[in-house]
């Protein structure tokens, strides 16, 4: 094969998996970091998409819910070996981190000292640096200009005066109508079209089931039985409403289990650390607070409910557009909603920047420097996020001198 236009023949899931397990592995740096490796990988050098139906599956996975590059992987992977082939990158892709998250789940009773306890306040440090940088970001790309800006302040203050996930919701959606008013501007435009194995009537049941499930989640938690439904419902109510990334979930989830008492906020903001520095998807993290969260069920059986709830919104909401995205990626009105809603999500992260994260880590002004230490390592000299949770474990075990 010489020529990226004959860049689809047909492949199997178990040459999938090992493509993703190799990615799963070696991938840090966060979403936009796994799609410079997708490319590197799946485009340059083994030319399964060539770059316009590549640029063409980014943009479909940006416009939706979900984790980003999970989506693109999980596509790539279906377009490579179909159903089977998606369920394979998905699963080589998560499963390094997930288990190394649940890992470190299991080795929270060794951090009960006031060694490990630093240890942990370091991780909580780091989340600060991480969140903050991801603010930053965010906001110079998704609202950069004066009405954008404006749904983003409107989404702190829904965020900050309802304190719920109900306030983060309501946020989106009405930044989403925001810019069907004030986002209206050039189209953007992809080249190429996509031609996966997947039916417009199995595209239709996988988002009718997305719907159905997004529903039975939002009951009231009194109202469903088993605690392991709770969680999964909590946690597929959570992946269904991110977007803008993997960091915007972190409110979500706030909300969902620490709010319920199920994880405490301590064990929350050191998971959120502790997944910076693992490779793959960010997403992962809830694997860490299902196998922390009580009552039971926890350990590895809680961490493959919230694993798979996190997720599944996600791969149900891209294999059910995959059908449709050629006619749909065009239209102006969709992508100016999709400008006012993810001017929404800065606001939202914004004010998760403040409360659960910065509340809860900083604490005194030594607390501060190394925080702000940390973001100017990951903002000015672009050091890579595993990096600078090291180095804020080690500035929290330095802080337990008096």
């Amino acid at each position: 094969m010489t020529d990226q236009s004959k860049a689809q023949p047909a492949g199997n899931a178990r040459e999938v998996f090992r493509a993703f397990l190799r990615l799963g592995l070696t991938s840090f740096g966060g979403p936009i970091a796994h799609l410079g490796y997708f490319r590197n990988d799946l485009v340059v050098k083994r030319r399964w998409i060539n770059e316009a139906d590549f640029a063409d599956l980014v943009a479909l996975c940006q416009f939706l819910p979900g984790p980003a590059s999970s989506q693109v992987g999980f596509a790539l992977g279906v377009l490579r070996g179909g159903p089977l082939g998606g369920l394979a990158a998905w699963t080589a892709f998560t499963l390094p981190s997930a288990l190394l998250l649940v890992a470190f789940a299991a080795g929270l009773s060794l951090f009960a000292d006031p060694a490990g306890q630093s240890v942990l306040h370091g991780l909580q440090l780091a989340a600060v640096a991480v969140v903050a940088q991801a603010v930053w970001g965010m906001a110079r790309s998704l609202a950069p200009d004066r009405p954008r800006a404006g749904i983003a302040l409107c989404a702190i203050l829904l965020a900050a005066f309802t304190g719920a996930a109900f306030g983060q919701v309501a946020a989106i959606g009405l930044g989403a109508l925001a810019g069907l008013v004030l986002c209206r501007g050039e189209a953007s435009s992809g080249a190429g079209r996509l031609h996966f194995p997947v039916s417009r009537r199995a595209g239709a049941i996988c988002i009718g089931l997305f719907f159905l499930l997004l529903l039975l989640s939002m009951f009231e938690p009194s109202a469903v039985g088993a605690q392991g439904a709770k969680l999964f419902a909590a946690v597929y109510r959570s992946g269904a409403l991110v977007f803008g990334g993997g960091h915007v979930v972190l409110p979500l989830l706030q909300a969902s289990v620490v709010r319920p008492g199920w994880v405490t906020g301590d064990a929350f903001l050191a998971g959120y650390g502790a997944a910076q520095a693992v490779p793959g998807p960010l997403f992962s993290f809830s694997a860490y607070l299902g196998a922390v969260a009580v009552p039971a069920p926890n350990g590895l059986a809680g961490a493959a409910i919230a694993l798979v709830g996190i997720f599944l919104p996600g791969l149900l909401l891209v294999a059910g557009m995959l059908p449709f995205w050629d006619s749909l990626r065009g239209r102006p009105m969709a992508q100016a909603a999709m400008r006012g809603a993810n001017a929404a999500v800065v606001g939202i992260l914004a004010a998760a920047l403040y409360d659960p994260v910065w509340t809860s880590a900083v604490r005194t002004p030594k607390d501060f420097a190394v925080a702000a230490i940390g973001f100017l390592l990951l903002t000015l000299w672009k050091a890579p996020p595993w990096l600078v949770v090291l180095l804020a474990a080690a500035g929290g075990w330095l802080l337990i001198t008096p």
